[in-house]
């Protein structure tokens, strides 16, 4: 007969652990292949249990494969695999991804949360919750909903002066994502040309993905179209609002270069990141906006305007591309959950966003200038050259040093500093000494400064 304790079985109910005791005897051999269990009543009686509770016990056991019944003679225990006796109870092997934690962390672009609308974003969301009701659990469209695409439309209209419909948005769960779903649109086979010095993942994440890239360096304008001609790409990744790391914006002369660059064949991949941070003068036109060939396909993230972990972000394609998306990639399911996607929909069509990125704007504008004075009324304002181009929300500092970079890295580091250098965003020399410093996340100026003496010192 089988014999359990009852009683000392935690939080667990009856059922279950009856359940996981019959199992756990199958798995470890006590109970052998097309061996008789007791009836329901007699395990009953015997565990002072009811019958009801070995019944269920019973039923789950039967349903996963672990026995099987007769009729009129009752369970029995199936014959399953055993894994090895080494691996049955081998401990986990992969130990916790540490989380680094700085006093000063200036080599991460972030933003301020405290900055972030709540009030606002919480009754936009309970708003979606009575007007959409069960409608959040059904189906969404492969591209986004509908109303998202709208508001995206619209906003584009507005601020950033691109006449596109709707049906050219895809909305996805990040850039990163969409970096993917391009080069399956394109295809593996196209050779796609990055920026030198430039942000490392788009090219990680092709590569990643089968593609051919090669880097091709940038002069004082952006990326050199005459070294992307020599590269043999067939499509180009740039950043021309606003370069990250060098904070470079493309004039429209070399805009044009890179539209009869693509002429009819190539495609240009216009990543609009950081573009509404933009403190002086006009947004720059986009090159979305120019393009009358339907070569350029334009993304852009909510993830730095509103917050990091809002991973919504949009791509817009050229109208000759959306009917080949909907036909080979739209039966991927949209990875953004309805939920955001109305919140967010009210947020840009209320007004809300453009308020929010007023304020952000003013906020940022601020803690730049403030960032700025501290540097350069700084003790070591005179071994440094500050590189800010009124956008975005880094600039660049090149520094008179004999050091290395792996020196001030590793100096810092030990101060519980961490930077970020231009060196760590080329494939080429000549950037050492100047590093990329973030100051959204900078909260105390003069405290920064201090600490960067210390890293500084000679």
């Amino acid at each position: 007969m089988l014999t359990y304790d009852m009683d000392n079985r935690g939080t667990e109910t009856l059922q279950n652990h009856l359940y996981r005791c019959i199992r756990e005897d199958i798995r470890s051999r006590r109970l052998s292949p097309d061996e008789r269990l007791p009836s329901k009543r007699g395990l009953a009686r015997h565990l002072h249990i009811s019958v009801i509770t070995v019944e269920n016990a019973y039923a789950q056991l039967t349903s996963e494969g672990w026995l099987y019944a007769l009729p009129r003679k009752g369970f029995f225990v199936s014959r399953v695999e055993h894994p090895p006796e080494d691996l049955r109870y081998a401990p986990p092997g992969v130990a916790p991804q540490p989380v680094a934690e700085y006093r000063l962390d200036l080599g991460r672009g972030r933003v301020d949360p405290s900055r972030f609308p709540f009030a606002t974003w919480s009754r936009l969301m309970r708003q979606v919750l009575s007007e959409q009701d069960k409608k959040l659990l059904l189906p969404i469209p492969s591209q986004g909903v509908e109303a998202l695409r709208d508001a995206i439309a619209a906003y584009l209209h507005s601020f950033r002066g691109m006449e596109v419909s709707p049906e050219q948005i895809i909305v996805g769960a990040g850039t990163e994502y969409l970096y993917q779903m391009i080069t399956l649109l394109l295809g593996r086979g196209l050779r796609f040309a990055v920026e030198d010095p430039g942000y490392s993942k788009p090219e990680r994440i092709y590569r990643s993905n089968g593609v051919d890239c090669v880097s091709v360096p940038l002069d004082e304008w952006g990326m050199s179209v005459s070294a992307l001609g020599r590269s043999g790409a067939q499509v180009a990744h740039v950043s021309p609002s606003h370069h990250y790391p060098t904070g470079i914006s493309m004039p429209i002369g070399r805009r044009q270069e890179l539209l009869r660059w693509a002429g009819t064949e190539r495609y240009i991949l216009e990543d609009d990141y950081d573009s509404e941070f933009r403190f002086t003068g006009h947004p720059v036109q986009t090159l979305q906006s120019i393009d009358r060939q339907g070569r350029v396909i334009y993304l852009n993230t909510f993830s730095q305007t509103i917050a990091p972990s809002m991973r919504i972000s949009y791509m817009v394609l050229p109208p000759r591309l959306v009917e080949r998306y909907r036909r080979e990639l739209g039966f991927y399911a949209c990875t953004v959950p309805s939920f955001e996607q109305f919140a967010l929909a009210k947020f840009i069509a209320g007004g809300y966003f453009e308020k929010h990125l007023n304020r952000m704007r003013l906020f940022y504008r601020t803690r730049r200038e403030q960032v700025l004075s501290a540097f350069r009324s700084s003790s070591f304002a005179h071994r440094i050259t500050l590189t800010e181009r009124g956008a975005g929300l880094h600039f660049l500092l090149k520094l008179q040093t004999e050091r290395s970079d792996e020196e001030l890295r590793s100096r810092a580091l030990a101060l519980g500093i961490h930077l970020s250098f231009l060196s760590e965003y080329t494939r080429r020399g000549g950037f050492e000494h100047t590093l990329v410093i973030n100051y959204g996340g900078v909260e105390r100026p003069e405290e920064a400064v201090l600490a960067l003496a210390e890293v500084f010192a000679e």
